[in-house]
Parts: structure tokens; sequence; C-alpha cells
């Protein structure tokens, strides 16, 4: 009997098991998570901050789901080794009590960590976080965040009046968002030249920027913080910020400590071939943000997939990925050939996506022709980069309106005519009725990136609840949440 070990339990682990259970492997599970709390939705931890979700609704998979199916469910432990060859051939994982779990496969699904940048003062002489800076990363990260705020109006404890966001990322302006609408006055330094610097150019950063003033936050871009004090949060232009309360949000690392202990090939992240098992053991997958695969070209190809060394942090491919880890471990053939990026922005009142390769949405590589609409004023920039033809890239900033219709298009490589990449960008009227949103969408449409789940797997779903625990929709960035209720003409429980 084939022993599986999944360590971590993070959205690529929860769907990993998912496909495992669809594929009667349950019983043969055992799944090892270091935080307390059973998998949930990382990426709407800003919606928790924010107020409009509790944290309970981010659970993907309650405990007694596992026990149902089988599966070994250990939260609150840590796995300190991968032990590839013990005596006697005896493959096991050294969990930090000492213990071992034996394997015969080994998922490692342990995510990323954030890094620390280099601001002198973060860390008090005894090594713990000065009280003012938090990190952002996980639900208890959130809970010590929401603590910090206050009770509100009426408590004898001050609440924080001013907040500053380190990293002008997606994360950031996620968490920048969610504390001004808790009240604070946020400010958010980039050490780039635009917010999204990762992921769209200058006019679009430059968009965001203006939005994000007119509702209220200033961002310092080019700039870096250098020193906390106890006056404020010092930049490297000589300015100093005052601040209740610093939030670092500048990205993360792979962690992958465990496999280097194990003497796996570790660049960035661990290195896997197309079948997602370790270069170095056949025993060993890998992954989600942990995992890099080996020995393909760092461009694209024509389709906009990126199947390289490069670490995407999104939950697209950890879910695609997770999907051929368990179709492997099942026995059936199966591949990853990479995943076509799109990413889009879960923050109040600011609305953006980005589809295909990051290089050609910056605008530092030339891939076609490109056909931008951009209205500073208004808050909106919009533009597609088009081959022959073919969406090979776009940006979205504050209209999202045509996203599914752009989508579809860069989905099926419709070849389009002149005047038709120009008129996906022109914005719908504002006045539509819900069920306007989604008749321009054919069944075989994608209506959720995170999931790869069609329009057609949606309307034949009876109600929202229905189509969220059957096809995963809504759960990823939640970016697709309207055209799911539009598409099944019901609403999301008041609930949330």
């Amino acid at each position: 009997m084939t022993r599986l070990v999944v360590v971590g339990n993070g959205m690529a682990s929860a769907r990993l098991v998912e496909e495992l259970v669809a594929r009667g492997l349950g019983p043969l599970v055992t799944v090892l998570g270091e935080e307390r709390h059973p998998a949930y939705n990382r990426i709407l931890l800003s919606a928790v901050l924010e107020g409009t979700h509790r944290p309970g609704a981010l659970t993907l998979r309650p405990p007694e789901w596992y026990a149902d199916h089988g599966v070994d469910l250990r939260l609150g432990v840590r796995v300190v080794d991968v032990h590839r060859d013990r005596p006697h051939g005896e493959r096991t994982v050294e969990l930090a009590d000492r213990s071992e779990v034996p394997y015969d496969r080994v998922v490692l699904a342990t995510g990323s960590i954030p890094t620390l940048p280099p601001i002198r003062g973060l860390v008090r002489m005894d090594g713990t976080l000065d009280p003012r800076v938090h990190a952002f990363r996980s639900l208890d990260d959130c809970d010590r965040l929401l603590d910090a705020l206050g009770p509100g109006t009426g408590s004898a404890i001050a609440r924080p009046r001013r907040a500053v966001v380190v990293g002008g990322g997606l994360l950031g302006l996620q968490v920048a968002r969610a504390l001004a609408v808790r009240g604070l006055a946020t400010e958010i330094i980039e050490g780039g030249e635009h917010l999204l610097r990762s992921h769209v150019d200058a006019k679009a950063g430059a968009v965001l920027r203006r939005s994000l003033a007119r509702l209220g936050t200033a961002v310092y871009t080019g700039t870096r913080a250098v020193r906390l004090t106890d006056e404020g949060l010092r930049l490297d232009n000589g300015y100093t910020l005052d601040t209740d309360l610093v939030v670092l949000a500048a990205g993360g690392r792979p962690s992958a400590n465990l496999a280097r202990r194990a003497g796996l090939t570790v660049r960035r992240g661990i290195v896997v071939g197309d079948d997602l098992a370790s270069v170095d053991d056949p025993h060993v997958y890998a992954v989600g943000d942990c995992a890099q695969l080996d020995d393909q070209p760092d461009q694209p190809d024509q389709h906009g997939k990126r199947a390289t060394g490069f670490v995407t942090g999104f939950v697209g491919p950890a879910w695609e990925q997770a999907e051929v880890v368990a179709a492997r471990l099942a026995g059936e053939p199966a591949t990853y050939a990479g995943t076509r990026l799109v990413a889009r922005l879960r923050a109040t009142d600011l609305d953006v996506a980005v589809l295909g390769d990051p290089a050609v949405t910056r605008g530092e590589t030339t891939a076609g022709e490109t056909v931008e609409v951009t209205n500073p004023v208004a808050g909106s920039h919009r533009r597609l980069v088009v081959r022959d033809g073919v969406i090979v890239a776009g940006t979205l900033v504050g209209d999202l309106s045509r996203i599914g219709l752009i989508t579809q298009a860069f989905d099926r490589r419709t070849v389009l005519g002149p005047h038709e990449p120009g008129a996906l960008l022109m914005p719908d009227t504002p006045a539509r009725a819900p069920g306007d949103l989604v008749k321009g969408l054919g069944d075989d449409a994608e209506v959720c990136a995170c999931a790869g789940v069609s329009a057609g797997r949606i309307r034949a779903c009876g109600s929202f609840e229905e189509a969220r625990g059957s096809t995963r929709a809504t759960t990823g960035c939640g970016g697709c949440t309207a055209t799911v209720r539009a598409l099944v003409g019901g609403v999301v429980p008041a609930s949330r």
C-alpha cells in the first residue's frame, strides 16, 4: 500500500487532497500542517482585515471533511526533516517532536515565507519585532493586526490612526485599501518606480497611484524605508512618516529549506521536472510557490504560458500542479506544461487584471502591436498586446466590465479583426442588469481563472453555494464572484 504524505496545508495542499480523495486515495494520505487552522483561502485575508469576510468563511475544507474521507489531518505540527534513505530503505518525514511519519511518496507544498526588508529598528534587541510592525501572510498575522487596530470608539485603548504599508505589489495594495476602509490614514512605500511593477507598466502604475490618492492613500515610489524610530518610519530621502503601524507586504521567497536539508536541488524553489517530481528523487514532489520547473526557457510560449523556473505566487498554477501530481500518484499519465498567467487584484475600489507574460504587460519586451485606452482622470487604463490578431497580453485598470470577453478571446487564441481589439477595450455602460453581465459568454468561456471553471459548468449549478462547492469557483482570488452570481441567478449569502 502506497503511503502518501503531504507537507503543508495551504491552498495547493487542499486542492491536491481533494483530487486524491476524488480518486479514492483519501485513506492513504497524511497531511502535516504547521498552522493550527485548516486550509483557508490566503488570497482573501485582506477581506477579513477589511471586515467584509469572517475568518471562518475562508476555510476551504473543515477538519470533518478530511476525517469523513479517511485523510489523516494533523494541524499545528512542524516538519523538520525529510529522510529520503533511512536504513533498510525506509523513507520518513521527521517532526519537531522527533516522531517520524513513514512515506512512499511525499509532496512538499510548503508555499512561501515572507522576507524581512532591511529596515533598522524592525527587530528589537531581544529578537522580537517592534510591536508596531506586522507581517501579513497568515490568518494568525491577520488576527494580530486586527487586535492591534483596537476595539474602536468608546474604548480606553488608543486606536491606531496612521499606518504605513511597505510594498506596492498586489498584497500591499490589498492591505492598504483594507486599512483605509477601517478608517486609518494609510501610506504606501514602494522601492520601484511605480506600483505593481511586477505586473504592469508605468502608465498603469500612475493611474493606480492617482486612484489611491483620490481614495485618500498617499504613495511614495522610488524610495525605501531605512529605519523605524520613535518618531516614525524614516525613508532613504530623509523624510520620516509618522505612523502607529507598519505592515510588511514586500513579498516572499519559496520555502525550500526542507528540500535543501534533504539534499535536493534548489535554486529559487525546489527544482522539479514536468512530472513535478524532484529532479533528484522520484519519490518527492513539489507544488505551488515552493516549486520551480527545470530546464525550461524563461520566456513564455506563444500561448502566454510560462513553463519555466519562474515561481509564480498565484493560486491558478498551484491548483493545476496539484491536479497533475494527484493524477500521477493515482497512476494516471499527466505532465505540467506551464500555466497561462491571469492575475486579479482584490481590493475595494481598485480593479486590476493582467493576462499573459509579465514582461509584456510591463512593456519591457515587444511581442506585437499595442492597443491602448487611458483615462487618468477617470482612473482607467486598458491595454492589449496583439500578435497576428491574437491577444498575447493585457492590462486592465479601473474598468473590468469586459474582462470576461477579453479572457475568453485570450484563452481561445481567437483571431480578431482590425477593429475588434479596440472595441474590446471600450467600457460597457454603467447601468446594466445582472444578467447582462454574462450574455456574451459561451459555455466554454473560462469564468474562474484560478480554478479553470467554464461558464457552462457554472450554469449547470443550481445555486451560488453549489457552484462554489462543486467547482471551487470564487474560492481563489474572488474576482469572478459577480460573474458566478449572474450565471446562477443567485446572490452571495449575507453571512459572508
